[in-house]
């Protein structure tokens, strides 16, 4: 006769077997290569950043990480392919802001952005500026603001694309200015920078690594950066904050990330990994002439950076409605 001591006991064991079996996976880690996913074509800036980590994790890792170029439905379909990967630590995702934005503006993604992932390291945050032609007559944001506000819903702004992050940074600067301006999206940088240069926009934010040639021949002009402190590649023009909008903070980002429920000690190589080649000057110098500034956030503050910057894109998008098409 099995005694209920007993019963619990046996109920228990495959519990404890199976946390067996996970530290010992985790304690073998890396077995085999490891897959980092990009949602990117190749050749842009967070594909080449991915393929110098992928060179560089070899030696420190003992495996090859083989990068895969995942495109489609702006990133939709390679995050939602690593989501519904095993959390065995060899696949992961190299994320960007649409990670935050898609879900703010899109009512049919399938995967939870928070509790489908495991958060792993934030690398970078590729710099965005708000820029102006050369022959627009202001010199601030407060110029800018007081012509958009003389001419209530007849400015226009450009965009990279319509549910972008460039997009929503515009959203986020009219409503905090208190000013009605006209999006009109483009399909990348260089067909809006041609309009902006020739004055046919008026405005638009972009990233640094495309608006950059442009501010050195002085045919356009940046007014300021968006995020919360200056940055060290840029530290002479004011954030947005410094100069007349007080509160506005905005980051794009790139970060790496895995599966929900990824073993801790996983994590924690990982993490250690990729902050060790961070660290390398020569990496920051690369990163630099993207665009890129590094970063030093944990799991923890990913994680929380993620939450944060997820509900804020979600209030301005059912502010300003921005809803993707189906």
């Amino acid at each position: 006769m099995i005694t209920r001591r007993q019963g619990l006991i046996a109920g228990l064991a495959p519990a404890f077997l199976g946390a067996g079996r996970a530290r010992a996976q985790a304690s073998a880690w890396p077995a085999q290569n490891i897959r980092l996913v990009v949602p990117f074509a190749a050749g842009g800036a967070l594909d080449i950043m991915a393929r110098l980590f992928a060179e560089k994790m070899r030696p420190l890792l003992g495996r090859t990480v083989v990068v895969e170029n995942v495109t489609g439905a702006g990133t939709v379909i390679a995050t939602e392919q690593v989501a519904r990967a095993a959390p065995d630590g060899y696949t992961l995702l190299v994320a960007s802001s649409a990670h935050t934005i898609n879900p703010a503006i899109q009512a049919r993604i399938r995967y939870d952005p928070i509790k489908d992932f495991t958060f792993v390291t934030l690398l970078a945050t590729p710099l965005h500026v708000l820029v102006v032609p050369d022959k627009l007559p202001v010199r601030s944001v407060a110029e800018l603001i007081a012509l958009a506000k003389a001419k209530p819903g007849s400015m226009t702004y450009a965009s990279v694309g319509y549910g972008t992050s460039t997009h929503l940074e515009a959203e986020m600067f009219a409503r905090m200015a208190g000013i009605q301006i006209e999006h009109v999206p483009y399909r990348g940088s260089a067909p809006a920078l041609t309009d902006l240069v020739a004055g046919r926009v008026p405005m638009m934010f972009d990233a640094l690594a495309s608006s950059g040639p442009y501010m050195e021949a002085k045919t356009i002009r940046a007014l300021g950066q968006t995020g919360a402190r200056r940055s060290p590649l840029i530290p002479d023009l004011p954030t947005l904050a410094e100069a007349g909008l007080p509160g506005y903070e905005a980051m794009p980002w790139t970060g790496i990330m895995g599966p929900a429920g990824l073993d801790q000690e996983i994590v924690e190589r990982l993490d250690t990994a990729f902050r060790t080649i961070l660290a390398d000057p020569a990496v920051q110098a690369r990163f630099a002439s993207l665009g890129l500034e590094t970063l030093d956030y944990r799991p923890e503050r990913f994680t929380e950076f993620v939450r944060s910057d997820l509900a804020k894109w979600t209030r301005i998008a059912n502010e300003a409605n921005i809803r993707a098409s189906d």
